[in-house]
């Protein structure tokens, strides 16, 4: 029986498959600061997070029976995964759970700034009926560009596609005999200059932190309209708002920002951009499928099992079976590698 600590308001189907599995469960209905969540995975050998808690170095070193770390959801930019890899501890992911919720959400909002329902809705609610100054335009005809086409991107490529948008897809890692049909590839640069709208379905990297900026503003079709689901530091919100008033960019459709929570942004001041609080994932359904999702991937991996969606299992076992020479982890446990955590690659 091992211990799992549970924190941001992770769904109660996790605690309830790893309790079935046998382990001892502490849920948390919230963030921790970090002195509380430090003393209350004291001892405990698995902790499972969404992105309000950012799992770090001191974190993970503050945990010597830490084993694996688990992510309620796809993005682990809150983890240091290089940290945890580095102390034998895996991690593990939630990836295909939310797609579905996260796509109908891209929709959704792309579909509200085409025709400006948030911005109409709120002058009516004021008392008034301007229909005139809210005129849209239709998908139907339109060059959706996709930069990502990985589950959520490939998703909302398909359905796209069935509002009778011609889409094309830039996604540089991707196999071309794994492209949605229907779906074009592109460069980045053929994908900015044709595009209508533009989704962003990119994970966050060093590669990727950034890529709308000023430069890539500037190759983009006059008049473009943005939407982005995936991460906030993808844009650099400076240069979006630059191009949002000078008309470069049409409108934006924003889920997610640089800095969260947020609640005050030069952003929050533009008539022609629409936000909405990190709300991709937030269906009864997607959270419950990621809550059994990460639950399955932890207990897998505390019982010493490869689990499906692990982002450093060949790199933890690489490290471990270096340091696997006599005198130095004598007597560690081969089953699992998440008991060499103890030792550090220096």
């Amino acid at each position: 029986m091992a211990q799992v600590v549970i924190v941001d308001n992770v769904a109660p189907e996790a605690g309830r498959t790893l309790a079935r599995a046998g382990h001892k469960i502490q849920a948390f209905s919230k963030k921790l600061d970090l002195p509380a969540l430090i003393a209350a995975c004291a001892g405990c050998q698995a902790l499972i997070v969404r992105s309000a808690t950012d799992v770090t170095a001191g974190l993970i070193a503050a945990c010597p029976e830490l084993q694996v770390v688990g992510r309620a959801g796809v993005g682990t930019d809150n983890i240091d995964v290089d940290a945890a890899t580095r102390q034998g501890v895996l991690v593990v992911n939630a990836p295909t759970g939310n797609t579905i919720a996260a796509a109908e959400h891209a929709l959704g909002l792309m579909l509200a700034l085409a025709r400006n329902i948030p911005q109409a809705s709120s002058t009516l609610r004021q008392g008034r009926w301007e229909r005139a100054q809210f005129r849209g335009v239709e998908l139907m005809g339109k060059t959706l560009g996709i930069l990502g086409l990985g589950r959520v991107g490939s998703a909302v490529a398909l359905r796209a596609q069935s509002l009778g948008m011609r889409v094309l897809g830039y996604d540089p890692y991707l196999n071309p005999d794994n492209v949605i049909a229907g779906v074009v590839l592109a460069d980045s640069r053929e994908v900015f200059a044709q595009s209508d709208f533009l989704t962003l379905h990119l994970p966050l990297s060093a590669e990727t932190r950034g890529f709308i900026n000023h430069e890539t503003l500037a190759m983009m079709k006059p008049g473009i309209r943005i939407i982005n689901t995936a991460r906030g530091g993808l844009i650099v919100e400076e240069a979006l708002i630059s191009a949002l008033t000078t008309g470069q960019v049409a409108g934006a459709a924003l889920d997610v920002l640089a800095e969260e929570p947020c609640t005050d942004s030069p952003l929050f001041e533009l008539e022609n951009v629409i936000i909405t609080p990190h709300l991709g994932a937030s269906t009864e359904e997607a959270q419950a499928q990621v809550a059994t999702e990460v639950a399955r991937q932890v207990a897998a991996a505390l019982a010493g099992q490869r689990p499906h969606h692990c982002l450093n299992w060949d790199q933890v076992q690489s490290y471990t079976a270096r340091l696997q020479r006599p005198g130095v982890l004598s007597g560690c446990n081969q089953a699992n590698p998440g008991a060499h955590n103890k030792v550090a690659i220096l």
